[in-house]
């Protein structure tokens, strides 16, 4: 009997599709990640998805969107919490709107090295949990950016310097150290960040290393000024109700995979710090790790001064939190 032609291939596919059957039936979700596919944060995306990836058998595959193609950073946590998307990551802070709780990391003076940032983040992380999933969504895992400090385009000695240039922010407490600092805030996405300096839009910022790196600041920004203000952090976050629908095995896997990626999110960010800051030095600009007395101390009053506002309206049981941290500080 003759063989039909074509039938050969098609037996063959037969044979190996209860093989398939996994990988057709796998539960594809995606993740929005704001910076693009080089930067640390996202690399710790990539891999913390690969792992959950290689835990499920594949049965969860995860794609990350690196450099906010899915969504902008006001974007994402409303996305992830109407389920348009199952995951995302978010610079915890420009969520302060909603609640005190996720401005806490980015009180200027407050935590400014890791060892402080970690004590912080492990006091307030309940809190942030609590207060994520009131709104449905679950948070995975953290990554503390370096510490923000300050690039200008112009020598700073005194906080008077600061007066009446514009200043980025991208959150309200930056905001909010604008205008104590009588400076002109201007909202600017971190990826509009190169032109709006280059139009006169922006004189001044508030951001890391890492992120004057990605940025190649020295293309449009002369100095960089290595105050160490605070070490904020971006959240990854996921639907609750699509973490709940995941069978027990998948969902243990992805908490797996958000604890490793948390430990690596912050040995990363602390390994990188030392050396970003010499990349910019090395590229041209001027790095000024002494910060003049002046302009330090006028920079640690205005921190100051936020954290007493935040302690007003954060209600009690936040400032429980700044006073367990401070009591655990060194005397």
């Amino acid at each position: 009997m003759k063989t039909a032609p074509g039938m050969p291939a098609l037996c063959a596919l037969l044979v190996a599709l209860p093989l398939a059957l996994p990988l057709y039936g796998a539960e594809r979700w995606s993740m929005s990640v704001e910076q693009p596919a080089g930067n640390f944060i996202s690399r710790v995306a990539v891999d913390f998805a690969r792992n959950v990836r290689q835990a499920t058998n594949g049965q969860l595959d995860i794609r990350v969107h690196p450099n906010s193609t899915l969504y902008r950073r006001p974007e994402v946590k409303p996305a992830v919490a109407r389920g348009d998307i199952q995951m995302g990551d978010v610079f915890m802070s420009v969520l302060g709107s909603e609640d005190p709780i996720y401005e806490l990391d980015s009180l200027p003076f407050l935590a400014t090295d890791y060892e402080q940032a970690r004590k912080l983040w492990a006091l307030s992380r309940a809190a942030v949990e609590r207060r994520l999933l009131a709104d449905g969504v679950r948070l995975l895992y953290a990554v503390p950016w370096p510490a923000q400090s300050l690039f200008s385009n112009r020598p700073l000695r005194a906080i008077e310097d600061v007066r009446d240039l514009r200043f980025r922010s991208y959150n309200p407490t930056i905001s909010r150290l604008a205008h104590l600092l009588h400076a002109q805030p201007t909202t600017i996405n971190t990826e509009d960040v190169p032109q709006a300096f280059r139009d006169g839009q922006v004189d001044i910022m508030l951001t890391s290393s890492a992120t004057g790196m990605d940025l190649r600041a020295w293309d449009f920004v002369s100095h960089f000024y290595d105050v160490r203000a605070f070490i904020p952090k971006n959240i990854v976050i996921v639907n609750e109700r699509a973490f709940q629908r995941l069978p027990k095995a998948q969902q243990h896997a992805l908490l797996h995979a958000a604890e490793r990626a948390e430990r690596a999110g912050w040995e990363l960010s602390w390994a990188l710090t030392g050396y970003q800051t010499r990349m910019l030095a090395r590229r041209g600009m001027t790095v000024v790790q002494d910060i003049e007395p002046q302009l330090h101390r006028g920079l640690s009053e205005v921190g100051q001064q936020l954290t007493e506002e935040w302690l007003a309206r954060a209600g009690k049981d936040h400032a429980q939190i700044i006073e367990a941290y401070l009591d655990a500080q060194p005397r």
